[in-house]
C-alpha cells in the first residue's frame, strides 16, 4: 500500500509554472511552456491541478491610486491573550478586508483595510470594526505611495529572460513610474465590468468574458488593453511562498529620516525578497511584506540590509505564523 500524497506537495515543474505565472498571470501557455521545459498540455494541467488543490490561483487586481477607486491602510492589531484566532477568523470575513496575517513580534496581526473615502474608513476602523471586543490595541499606518508591488515580484525560479519575455510591457516597479502627480483617471462601464470579472479568476478567456458582460469580444479585448497598458490591471498569481522555497514570510516596519525616505525605499524595493514596499504615514514611514528561504536569514537580513538603509532610525519586524488572506481572497488555513 502507497502512502498518501500529501495534498500541498509540489515539484520543480509546479514551481517552474507557478513563477511563470507570477511574472504575467496571463501568459499563454505557449510561452509558459517554452520557459517551463514542459509541453503546453502538460503546463495546462499542471495549473489546474494547483488550482483544484487550492494551491494557486490567478487573479486581477486594480491599482488603487491610478483609480480612485479607494486607498490603502495597515493595521497593526494586538488581540487579547487566547483570542487572536478568534478575532482573525472575524477580519477574514469582512469584505474590506484585502490582507490578512497572523504574525508574532510586537503585533498578533496585521490587516489590510481599503477604504473608498475618509468616512469609509472611519467606518470600518471605529464604528464597524469586526471582532472589536477581542482587540486591545490597534496601530494604523496610511500607504500613501507604493515602491514595488507583488505584481511585479520576481520568484527568481526562471532566468531573467523570462521576465523579459513574459512580462507586460506596462507592468514595472512602482519607483519607475512618472506618473504619481497625475489626476486618477476614471474608468468606463465596460473597464469596471472587465475588471470585476477578472478578480476571481485572471485567467477568463476573452470569449467568455464577452458572453459573460454581454458584449463583442472585440470590445472587451479593447477594454482589458487599455486597463492592462495603463497599468490599472494587474494579475496577481496566490500561492503560500512556502511552496516556492521561501519559509520565512515577514513584514517590516522602518522609521527613516524623512529625507532619506526615497532613496531607502528604493534601495530595499530592489532585494529579491521583498513582494511589496510602501511608503506610509506615523511612526512607521516604510512597510514592506517580505520572504526568505530560511527564518535563519533574517539575522544577515537585520544586519546586511535593514542595517545598510540611508537614514534609518528604528525598525521592528513581525514573522507571519499564518497568511490567512491575499488581495481579497481567503488562502486555505483553517482557523
Amino acid at each position: 500500500m502507497t502512502d498518501r500524497v500529501p495534498q500541498d506537495t509540489v515539484d520543480e515543474l509546479d514551481r517552474r509554472v507557478i513563477a511563470a505565472l507570477q511574472l504575467n498571470g496571463r501568459a499563454p501557455w505557449s510561452a509558459v511552456a517554452r520557459w517551463v521545459g514542459a509541453s503546453e498540455t502538460t503546463a495546462q494541467r499542471r495549473y489546474r491541478s494547483l488550482c483544484e488543490r487550492g494551491l494557486l490561483r490567478v487573479v486581477g487586481t486594480m491599482e488603487l491610486d491610478r483609480t480612485g477607486e479607494g486607498s490603502s491602510m495597515l493595521v497593526r492589531v494586538q488581540a487579547l491573550p487566547g483570542r487572536g484566532l478568534d478575532l482573525a477568523a472575524k477580519l477574514a470575513a469582512s469584505p474590506d478586508v484585502r490582507f490578512l496575517a497572523v504574525v508574532t513580534g510586537s503585533a498578533d496581526l496585521i490587516v489590510d483595510f481599503v477604504a473608498r473615502d475618509n468616512d469609509e474608513m472611519m467606518r470600518m476602523l471605529f464604528t464597524d470594526l469586526p471582532g472589536a471586543e477581542l482587540i486591545t490595541s490597534t496601530e494604523a499606518v496610511a500607504v500613501i505611495r507604493a515602491f514595488t508591488s507583488a505584481a511585479v515580484w520576481d520568484t527568481g525560479l526562471l532566468p531573467p529572460e523570462a521576465a523579459r519575455e513574459l512580462r507586460p510591457a506596462s507592468l514595472t516597479s512602482s519607483c519607475e513610474r512618472d506618473d504619481w502627480d497625475r489626476a486618477p483617471q476614471a474608468l468606463t462601464g465596460l473597464e469596471q465590468d472587465v475588471a470585476a470579472a477578472l478578480k476571481d479568476d485572471g485567467r477568463l478567456q476573452v470569449s467568455v468574458l464577452a458572453r459573460r458582460l454581454g458584449h463583442t469580444e472585440s470590445s472587451v479585448a479593447r477594454a482589458m488593453d487599455r486597463l492592462i497598458s495603463r497599468g490599472v490591471l494587474q494579475f496577481r498569481t496566490l500561492v503560500e511562498p512556502r511552496l516556492l522555497g521561501y519559509e520565512a514570510e515577514f513584514m517590516v516596519w522602518l522609521s527613516i529620516e524623512p529625507d532619506r525616505l526615497d532613496s531607502a525605499g528604493r534601495q530595499l524595493a530592489r532585494h529579491p525578497g521583498t513582494k511589496f514596499l510602501g511608503a506610509a504615514t506615523g511612526r512607521f514611514n516604510l512597510a514592506g511584506h517580505m520572504v526568505l528561504p530560511r527564518r535563519a536569514d533574517l539575522f544577515r537580513y537585520t544586519s546586511d540590509v535593514i542595517g545598510a538603509l540611508p537614514g534609518l532610525i528604528a525598525y521592528d519586524v513581525t514573522l507571519h505564523l499564518a497568511t490567512l488572506k491575499y488581495s481579497w481572497h481567503l488562502m486555505d488555513h483553517t482557523i
